[in-house]
């Protein structure tokens, strides 16, 4: 018996004939799934900037300069735009290289500036293009099929699947996830391109093949996988060998040396390091106050467990998160269910993929696909920097959309008849574009985003971080003072809680302190800034705002608490920090002089009009200075300074104090 009858590659004249008679019987379909794709992801057009398009957009010093930024763009890391600093790049790890989606943001800000709906606009628009591409790349992949399967049903079903599938919200939602779309669009370009070259002979399609496979690199590294992916599917559908296939395709090998030989002149030759810090590096653990690796058993159950969890939001895409950093992910152990599960269903995965291999199953080769461009983004090869994440899936989810309709049209068709797996379909896609449709409203902004996904990831220190500064900055513009007062508390609830899963984490310390200072606490915003520069005695934002506390603090205890001798104390300590503020220094001369003692006072006062000498209300504190210690003419002198300054000057003696950054 022949196990390949259904896959015996038919002729060239053939295969033309059913490629021509697919593309006019089913004109519509790729327009139905464009159509699919578009409208779904319609309602994210009028959506601000999220999570870290400020790395790669607005806050990039090569993006926002337009075209004139596309020297550094292809010169530099990708996030070397954002740190403005050599070296700041390299705390994430592995380093990137993506310039052709920065250069697209680039051009984008040369004609619109900041203007976020030109972009989500591109990224629907080039998500629904992809879509459509997965169409017509499994329509012409199945053409050596000839009457043995719908070909069309096939391709339309792969197509829908992918395009509503709400693992992909992330990618689409948030316009840094261009990356994605554009290395996929010009991986599956390049297998389609080198499919027609292979089935016609157009030299022109291997040239677009390589071109797009360029692309691909540039946009994204995992591009790479589809020098495995490519020669697999010439194995699967062409009905040729391994090494044949790897022959068909090396034409995609020049592309592929060409970048990895610019990327590493730039980037050098990086596979990710292990930094010690938890945000960069999850396979770390706090004993005895320090952080110290996993063990090897407890790393490789945590990634095992990971690569199940992703099997479990394709199939079942619910709760979704843009954060899996730790502790979302907790630190597993080869006993745990969990990881046992992973084991089994990557173990049936493996042998449904050798069984079928020799066959060229469908299964086989889906499979292989799913894990092929999956294994780059397991941690499995070299770190990531974080866990997992719901857009790693995107180009690996293509394997699981084509099993899925696979099993429709061959298990599910037969059984139940055209109308009933119709309808199951149906309801397939329906479950799906809803879940997509109500998931792209998180990604309106980045506190929609963060004080949605905090309650998902209620164990990731990241976005309980990310949530306590969003509520922060959202409070402060609130005009109802007890809503006000509750986000707050909210915040340094959220940030305590990032605080006890990660306790060095220096920028949590910030926001609680920022959080606390807003609340009026004072002195307890005060440790929280110290708590940061324990960890990081160079933390500028820290210093700075430990200034202002401890100013704040020192005028509560002096007009509030009227405990002249803590004021004292703590504007002192805010001196030793920012001796040029002439906020505190003013404070401390008004504590001095309520204490009597008035020349030390008078001192104070003196340094204030040195550092502002054009503020009139300075001079007219010296002026009653000097009256306190009996000097008539400088106070007269004064006087008059500040009245040449200011002529309303008596009317208007309230000076106001600023705020954290």
């Amino acid at each position: 018996m022949n196990k390949k009858k259904k896959d015996i590659k038919v002729s060239t004249t053939t295969s033309q004939k059913i490629v021509q008679n697919n593309a006019a019987s089913g004109k519509w379909f790729g327009l139905l799934v464009f159509l699919t794709a578009f409208l779904l992801y319609s309602n994210t057009l009028r959506h601000d900037y999220t999570q870290d398009d400020a790395i790669v957009i607005y806050d990039n010093m090569f993006t926002t300069q337009g075209i004139k930024g596309l020297g550094g763009i292809f010169s530099y890391d990708t996030f070397y735009g954002f740190f403005k600093e050599a070296g700041k790049e390299k705390l994430v790890s592995g380093g990137r290289y993506r310039p052709f989606t920065l250069a697209m943001f680039a051009l984008e800000y040369q004609l619109a500036g900041k203007n976020p709906f030109l972009s989500h606009l591109l990224n629907v628009l080039l998500f629904a293009f992809l879509s459509f591409t997965i169409y017509k790349v499994i329509l012409h992949l199945f053409n050596s099929f000839g009457q043995s399967l719908n070909v069309q049903v096939l391709a339309v079903l792969t197509g829908l699947l992918f395009a509503v599938h709400p693992i992909h919200t992330e990618v689409v939602a948030n316009i840094k996830g261009r990356d994605e779309i554009m290395a996929m669009l010009g991986s599956l370009l390049a297998l389609y391109y080198l499919l027609r070259f292979h089935d016609e002979g157009k030299t022109s399609d291997k040239y677009l093949a390589v071109l797009w496979m360029f692309i691909g690199l540039l946009s994204k590294e995992n591009t790479i996988t589809f020098l495995a992916v490519i020669p697999l599917a010439f194995y699967f559908f062409r009905n040729m060998s391994v090494v044949s296939g790897i022959s068909r395709s090396l034409a995609l090998w020049l592309p592929a040396a060409v970048f990895l030989l610019i990327r590493t002149s730039i980037l050098g030759f990086d596979l990710g390091g292990t930094p010690d810090e938890l945000m960069n590096n999850p396979f770390i653990k706090l004993v005895n106050s320090q952080y110290v690796p996993f063990t090897t058993s407890e790393k490789w159950a945590t990634i095992l467990f990971t690569m199940g969890w992703y099997i479990k939001l394709l199939l079942y895409p619910h709760p979704l998160t843009h954060d899996y950093y730790p502790r979302h992910v907790d630190i597993m152990q080869w006993l745990d269910w969990q990881v046992l599960l992973s084991g089994l269903v990557y173990g049936f995965l493996i042998f449904m993929a050798y069984r079928g291999f020799r066959q060229r199953s469908v299964y086989a080769f889906g499979i292989l696909y799913f894990l092929a461009t999956s294994v780059i983004i397991s941690n499995l090869i070299f770190p990531i920097g974080t866990n997992m994440s719901e857009r790693f899936m995107f180009m690996p989810s293509l394997g699981f959309a084509l099993i899925l309709a696979y099993i429709l049209i061959k298990n599910i068709f037969p059984v139940l008849g055209q109308s009933k797996s119709w309808v199951l379909s149906g309801i397939i896609l329906f479950l799906f574009s809803g879940k997509t449709f109500t998931r792209n409203t998180v990604w309106k902004d980045d506190f929609t985003l963060f004080t949605t996904d905090v309650k998902t990831s209620s164990r990731s220190a990241k976005v309980l971080n990310a949530a306590g500064g969003a509520l922060t900055d959202r409070a402060d513009k609130e005009k109802n003072p007890a809503k006000k007062q509750e986000m707050q508390e909210q915040a340094v609830t959220y940030l305590n809680q990032a605080i006890d899963i990660h306790p060095k984490y220096k920028n949590a310390h910030l926001l609680k302190g920022n959080a606390l200072f807003y609340l009026e606490q004072y002195e307890e915003s005060a440790a929280s800034y110290e708590a940061a520069l324990a960890i990081d005695n160079n933390y500028q934002d820290a210093y700075n705002n430990l200034a202002v506390a401890l100013r704040e603090a020192g005028k509560k205890a002096g007009e509030k608490e009227n405990n002249l001798a803590k004021s004292e104390a703590l504007l002192r300590r805010s001196l030793s920090i920012k001796s040029d503020d002439a906020f505190t220094v003013r404070l401390l001369g008004v504590a001095l002089g309520v204490q009597g003692r008035h020349i030390e006072a008078l001192q104070q006062f003196q340094k204030v009009v040195q550092i502002m000498p054009q503020n009139a209300g300075a001079w007219v504190d010296l002026s009653n200075a000097y009256k306190y210690v009996g000097d008539e003419n400088n106070a007269q002198g004064s006087l008059q300074k500040a009245l040449s300054i200011d002529p309303d000057i008596l009317n208007s003696m309230q000076q106001q104090a600023g705020k954290p950054q």
